[in-house]
C-alpha cells in the first residue's frame, strides 16, 4: 500500500487556502488594531482571541455536522466551498474599514470572516483521513502541512512585498492577493477531487484488506464476500462508532492536554511576533516576515522527510523530538537581544520542530477514532488547540503590556516543557502497518 501523493496534494489545497489567511490574520490584523485603531496589547489580545472563541464553538459543531451530511459533492466539500466564498467577501472589507477608520465595520467584518473560516476548517482537515488509509495518514498529513506551509509562505511573501504602514496607503492589495489564492485553491480542489466517489473506493479497499487479513486460508470465501462489500459498508461503519476503551481514552486525554499546552506556547509567539520583532529587535515595515519565511521554508523542506521518519520510529517519538526542538528555539530566541543572523537559524529550527509536531499530532488523534466519527474527533482536536489560543493572546498580551516584551519567550518555554511532560504519558495513536496481501506488496514503496 502506498500513498497517492497527487490526490493528497489536491486535497491539501483546502488547507493551503486556510493557512494563507491565518498567516495574514496573525501578522497584519494585530498591527492594524494597534496602529489604525490605537488598541493596547491587552485589548488587541482580546480581539485576536475572538477567532478562537468562535472556533471553539464552531469547529466541533461543523466537524460533527459534516460527518452526517450526504450531498452530491460529498460530506466535506460543500462546507469548504461555501465557507471560502463567504470568508473572501468579508476579508476584503477589512482594509476598507481600516481606510475609513470605522472600528465597528472592521469588527463586524472580522467576525463574519472568523465565522466563515470556522465553518469549514474541520471539514477541510477531515477530508484527508476520509480519503487516506490509517497507516498512511502521517505521510499524508506531511503533504497536507506542506501545502499549508506553501499557503503561509505565499501570504508572508505578499506581506513582505506589498505591506506598508505609510499613512493613507491602503492594505487592500495585500488582502486581494491572499483572497485570490484562496479562491483559486478551492476551485482546483473542486475540479480535481470527487469526494463522494473517492470515499466509496477507499471504504471498499479497507473492507477488502479486512477480509484478507481475517483468514488467509479461506480465499474462496473472501472472494464471494467481496461482491457484498458495498452493500455492507454503511452497516459496518455504524457498528464502528462504539465507546472508546478506557486505556485509549487516557491516552486521548493526555494528547489533548499536550495539544493545548504546545499551542499555548506557540500561538503566544505567533500572535505577538510582528510587534516583538519591531519593539525588541528593531524590524521595520514588513521586515518581520523574514524570520517567519525562514521558519516556513525549513518546515517546507522537512515535512516529507518527517512523515517518512515518523512511519519508521513512530509518531510519538517524532513529536517529542519536535517539542524539544521548539523549546530550545524559544530559549535561544530569548537570549537574542538584537537583530543578528542567529535569528534566522533559530527560526529554521522552530520550523522543523513545529513540522514534527504538526505532521503527527492530528493523525494520532484520528487513529484513536473510527471512520464514522473522524469529523467529531477533528472538532475535538481543534477544541483544545483553540481553547489555548483563546487564553494565550490575552495572558501573554497582558505580560507584554504590563511587564516587558522580553517575557514572551520564557512564557513559551514554560508551556512547551509542560507539553513535553504530558506527551510522555500518551500510549496510543501510533500507526500499525497493514499486513501485506501478498509477497509482491513487500516491494511496494512510495513514489
Amino acid at each position: 500500500m502506498k500513498l497517492n501523493y497527487k490526490r493528497t496534494f489536491f486535497v491539501g489545497l483546502a488547507f493551503l487556502s486556510i493557512c494563507a489567511f491565518w498567516e495574514l490574520y496573525d501578522n497584519v490584523v494585530p498591527k492594524m488594531l494597534e496602529k489604525s485603531f490605537n488598541m493596547g496589547e491587552t485589548a488587541a489580545g482580546v480581539v485576536m482571541a475572538m477567532d478562537n472563541v468562535l472556533a471553539l464553538l464552531l469547529l466541533p459543531l461543523f466537524g460533527a455536522f459534516s460527518d452526517k451530511v450526504n450531498t452530491r459533492l460529498g460530506k466535506r466539500t460543500p462546507f469548504i466551498l461555501i465557507g471560502t466564498i463567504v470568508a473572501s467577501v468579508f476579508i476584503l472589507l477589512l482594509p476598507v474599514a481600516e481606510q475609513q477608520g470605522s472600528l465597528v465595520l472592521f469588527l463586524i467584518s472580522l467576525g463574519m470572516v472568523l465565522i466563515a473560516m470556522g465553518s469549514y476548517r474541520s471539514p477541510a482537515v477531515a477530508l484527508m483521513p476520509d480519503l487516506t488509509p490509517k497507516p498512511l495518514r502521517s505521510k499524508a498529513n506531511a503533504v497536507i502541512n506542506l501545502m499549508g506551509t506553501l499557503g503561509g509562505a505565499y501570504a508572508l511573501l505578499v506581506i513582505r512585498t506589498l505591506y506598508t504602514e505609510k499613512e493613507g496607503t491602503s492594505k487592500l492589495p495585500v488582502f486581494l492577493a491572499v483572497v485570490g489564492l484562496m479562491i483559486l485553491a478551492v476551485v482546483l480542489l473542486l475540479i480535481t477531487i470527487r469526494e463522494k466517489k473517492l470515499t466509496k473506493e477507499l471504504r471498499l479497499q479497507e473492507q477488502k484488506e479486512r477480509l484478507y487479513t481475517e483468514d488467509e486460508n479461506q480465499s474462496d470465501i473472501k472472494m464471494n464476500h467481496t461482491e457484498d462489500i458495498g452493500a455492507h459498508t454503511e452497516e459496518i461503519n455504524e457498528t464502528e462508532d462504539h465507546k472508546m476503551p478506557v486505556e485509549v481514552r487516557r491516552s486521548f486525554a493526555f494528547i489533548m492536554a499536550s495539544i493545548f499546552l504546545w499551542f499555548f506556547a506557540y500561538n503566544a509567539v505567533k500572535t505577538a511576533f510582528s510587534r516583538y520583532a519591531e519593539k525588541v529587535w528593531g524590524f521595520s515595515e514588513g521586515g518581520f516576515a523574514d524570520p517567519l519565511l525562514i521558519a516556513l521554508g525549513a518546515a517546507l523542506i522537512s515535512y516529507i522527510p518527517i512523515g517518512i521518519i515518523s512511519s519508521k520510529i513512530g509518531r510519538k517519538k517524532t513529536i517529542i523530538a519536535g517539542i524539544i526542538l521548539m523549546t530550545m528555539s524559544y530559549f535561544l530566541g530569548f537570549m537574542v537581544l538584537e537583530y543578528s543572523i542567529t535569528i534566522n537559524l533559530i527560526f529554521a529550527f522552530t520550523g522543523i520542530g513545529w513540522a514534527a509536531i504538526n505532521v503527527n499530532s492530528y493523525p494520532m488523534v484520528v487513529e484513536m477514532s473510527k471512520s464514522s466519527n473522524v469529523g467529531r474527533y477533528t472538532g475535538l482536536y481543534y477544541t483544545f488547540s483553540m481553547s489555548a489560543q483563546i487564553i494565550t493572546p490575552i495572558l501573554s498580551g497582558f505580560l507584554l503590556e504590563n511587564i516587558s516584551y522580553r517575557t514572551l519567550f520564557p512564557y513559551a518555554v514554560t508551556f512547551s516543557l509542560a507539553s513535553l511532560c504530558t506527551m510522555l504519558f500518551v500510549k496510543h495513536g501510533d500507526s500499525k502497518p497493514l499486513k501485506k496481501v501478498n509477497v509482491i506488496e513487500n516491494y511496494d514503496t512510495p513514489d
